[in-house]
């Protein structure tokens, strides 16, 4: 039975392993491809007129560029999008800070004596809870099987 496990991974790695292999030898094929392209056009460059190549260089750069420069655009949309969101959280948290300071106002001098004491009094209650475990929901396969371990 051990033997059998052994001989079923040991399979399971030279499927893997030949996966693998198989995967490399089409990314090199790819990358030949690529290199032919390129060797072809860099030829076909050096056949033409110097002010033809000088040209051709300007394309390829322009070209370069103008992809860079979408990139750019849209990482910049994002950026706007995302500056636009977070004012909007802002603007909703400072006026949640400025009702809760009217309310604070309003309220009687004694009166906010006794919440900060209760707030002390929560404070020193919170401490208790020692015990309690704060963690990522992704870790909690991790954590039920320490667990049972």
């Amino acid at each position: 039975p051990f033997l059998r496990l052994l001989e079923a991974q040991l399979q399971d790695q030279r499927r893997e392993h030949e996966e693998e292999v198989e995967a490399l030898k089409n990314e090199v094929d790819a990358m030949k491809e690529e290199l032919e392209k390129q060797q072809q056009a860099f030829l076909q460059t050096l056949q033409l007129s110097p002010e033809a190549q000088v040209e051709f260089g300007l394309q390829q750069e322009i070209t370069r560029l103008t992809n860079e420069n979408l990139d750019l655009k849209e990482l910049l949309e994002k950026l706007e999008k995302n500056e636009k969101k977070l004012k909007k959280q802002l603007k909703i948290y400072m006026k949640k800070v400025q009702d809760f300071e009217a309310s604070q106002a309003t309220v009687p001098a004694e009166r906010r004596r006794h919440e900060r004491n209760m707030q002390v009094a929560v404070q020193r209650k919170e401490k208790d809870f020692q015990g309690m475990l704060e963690y990522y929901k992704e870790d909690e396969p991790l954590l039920i099987r320490n667990l049972i371990t």
